[in-house]
């Protein structure tokens, strides 16, 4: 869903609306809401959490939607089971989708949800300990029966018991209300139930003044083959809407302005990051004029990608589905040597069997792209959840000298951008290049600006044409090792281009003819070059904000950029002083790193890993860089990581 954003001005105005019904009315007008008062909030974290069957995801999506196209800023947070189909009711089983919408700029999806909707015991059970005192909670009372709970370890009902006395519960029988709302479409029982997750959505929808068109447009949509369930749903959610504005257990609804000052003016659609990975791969073909060829296994989190770039066929883009990692990597490169602009996805366990044929791209001097979505690990880990565990795989975790850049996304929507960058290094350098996304950038998402089409760089290559070495009598050859000067790059001769000729493979080269050679010396030149060639890679600066000379520095990368900022933010307004820079790239670093890093008397290093950038940092520059680790599936919390970094400024 795309949204036109107004001026800063024109939003402010339009702040002073409330939406009934996707249309918008003065918020003097409490009447039109059945008299019930409406406040204003600038705020507001709500966390849908139920079954993996319930729909729980649908339905986080489809309200943020609706509060993108609103004008808020957004972030979220779909959190999955690890089974495909735990037991309904049980814990292991229970998803969750938390979405935190303002009025102003925000960074994360929240620390705690002001809002709770759990739709079952277990839902309720597995994130009752996240949710803060006075905050309102929106109860299914028709699972609260004996055997679900009993399934989860209640004795007895937390709704009757006094447990829940610190909290603002609302009992709604939503399954009961929707199978009333939908008896006239002779459904079943279990047919009707399916709906109950429209029928929350539309009660969310009446308290937060969400649009609904929108909704009802996608349910009739997505429904187009069966439109008696698509109707049904549409009704579903009605009935939601109708039943906030009228039972008298809501007194109250909130609206969050449109962020009237977060956004430049432009078109925007809310994103995700894998989605936008996908679109920025795209547009990496079309600026560098390449075909892009994915070679690919399906693994969590990162086969959205793959699902995405199938569909683009008419853009150039062509997608292979691998019998596993090895085949999908090996097709990727076999096309990189073809001509194309080459992608292989994975996560961390297929980045292991992968890492021969990294190796062998290594050897080659192709542009390959290699993007790991991180989740948790060892081995299989944990596949729904996120982890920054693989940076020091990314980096050495190949046989040999075989030095790979690697980039680092740090928003949902930057990852957009960080395809790109990937993409520009790749191609000029000639080099596989690790692009390092994680499960909370993946499936998290926030509002992107569509650029315009003259933003996007110019990635076109030159393809060699011709013999470019002279022999000493005269001939002229063609040298696949013979290098450009400023880049090290070796020429990219496509295949079956006459004259080009050239032989290669994995066992080590003779610099310049390319010709196989064990010469020691030789060998000693080669891998010093292929490392001077990362080494020498152009990337931006480090930039540091630090309004106030502070003594001490958080420095994160990839998907910490948020939860770090947001509790620097909260730092600074209590009146500390904290400095705070975030890298892109990893391999090579900033060349300014080691200088910003010297400048400051402590530096602190937030990662959920158990301390691999604070490893290089203090092997390369000798900075006694503090580690501040969390591995336990789960992105960081802004109140967390501010109370570390207070006690570290204190130490």
């Amino acid at each position: 869903m795309t949204s036109q954003v107004s001026s800063p001005a024109e939003q402010a105005d339009e702040a002073d609306e409330a939406l009934v019904g996707g249309q918008r009315a003065p918020q003097s007008a409490a009447a039109e809401y059945g008299a019930k008062e409406v406040r204003r909030l600038d705020r507001v974290i709500i966390r849908f959490a139920g079954d993996s069957g319930d729909g729980m995801q649908l339905t986080g999506d489809r309200f943020t939607s609706e509060t993108a196209s609103f004008g808020n800023d957004l972030s979220t947070l779909p959190n999955f089971p690890a089974e495909i189909r735990a037991p309904a009711g049980t814990l292991p089983g229970v998803s969750s989708f938390q979405l935190h919408f303002a009025d102003h700029d925000i960074l994360t999806p929240g620390d705690a949800p002001n809002v709770l909707v759990a739709m079952n015991p277990a839902a309720l059970k597995a994130n009752i300990a996240d949710v803060p005192r006075g905050a309102e909670i929106i109860v299914n009372t028709d699972e609260f029966t004996k055997r679900p709970m009993a399934k989860v370890g209640y004795d007895t009902n937390p709704l009757e018991d006094g447990s829940l006395e610190a909290y603002n519960v609302h009992p709604v029988p939503l399954t009961t209300l929707t199978i009333e709302a939908l008896k006239e479409f002779g459904l079943s029982r279990k047919e009707a139930e399916r709906s109950k997750n429209m029928f929350a959505l539309g009660l969310l929808s009446w308290m937060y003044h969400r649009p609904t068109e929108g909704t009802e447009a996608f349910l009739r949509a997505k429904f187009a083959k069966k439109p008696q369930i698509a109707e049904a749903n549409v009704v579903a959610y009605r009935a939601g809407w109708n039943f906030g504005e009228t039972t008298e257990d809501f007194a109250v609804s909130y609206e969050v302005a449109p962020a009237s000052q977060a956004f430049p003016t432009g078109t925007y659609r809310n994103i995700s990051g894998n989605l936008a990975l996908a679109y920025g791969l795209i547009a990496a073909g079309r600026q560098a004029d390449l075909p892009v060829y994915l070679g690919s296994y399906p693994i969590t989190p990162a086969s959205d990608i793959l699902h995405e770039l199938s569909k683009h066929k008419n853009f150039g883009v062509r997608t292979f589905q691998a019998e596993d990692e090895i085949a999908g990597i090996g097709a990727a490169l076999g096309a990189a040597f073809g001509g194309s602009l080459a992608v292989t996805t994975t996560s961390g366990p297929g980045v292991a069997l992968k890492s021969e044929t990294i190796g062998l791209a290594v050897s080659l001097e192709l542009p390959l792209l290699i993007v790991d979505i991180q989740r948790g690990g060892p081995s299989t880990g944990l596949p729904t959840k996120t982890e920054q565990a693989d940076l020091l795989q990314a980096m050495y975790g190949r046989n040999g000298e075989a030095p790979v850049p690697i980039v680092a996304p740090r928003t949902p929507a930057d990852c957009f951008d960080a395809a790109l960058d990937a993409a520009r290094i790749a191609l000029t350098y000639r080099t596989p290049v690790f692009l390092l996304s994680d499960g909370y950038l993946a499936n998290g998402s926030e509002p992107w600006r569509i650029p315009e089409l003259d933003q996007l760089p110019d990635l076109r290559v030159q393809f060699a044409g011709g013999p470019n070495h002279e022999l000493a009598d005269g001939t002229e050859v063609f040298w696949p090792y013979k290098r450009d000067p400023q880049t090290l790059a070796r020429p990219w001769a496509v295949p079956g281009t006459p004259g080009l000729e050239h032989r290669i493979g994995g066992i080590e080269k003779q610099d310049g003819t390319g010709n196989i050679s064990y010469d020691p010396a030789n060998h000693d030149f080669m891998v010093r070059t292929r490392q001077a060639k990362v080494d020498g890679i152009e990337v931006p600066d480090v930039e540091v904000d630090d309004p106030a000379e502070a003594r001490t520095l958080v420095l994160g990368w990839g998907s910490t950029y948020g939860p770090i900022t947001a509790a620097v933010r909260r730092l600074r307004a209590s009146g500390r002083s904290i400095a705070q820079a975030h890298l892109r790239h990893i391999n090579p670093f900033p060349r300014n790193l080691g200088e910003v890093l010297k400048r400051y008397d402590k530096v602190v290093v937030p990662e959920m890993n158990l301390g691999q950038l604070a490893t290089l940092i203090r092997a390369k520059y000798l900075v006694d860089a503090h580690s501040y680790n969390q591995v336990n599936g789960m992105p960081f919390k802004a109140e967390q990581l501010a109370a570390a970094l207070e006690e570290a400024i204190d130490a």
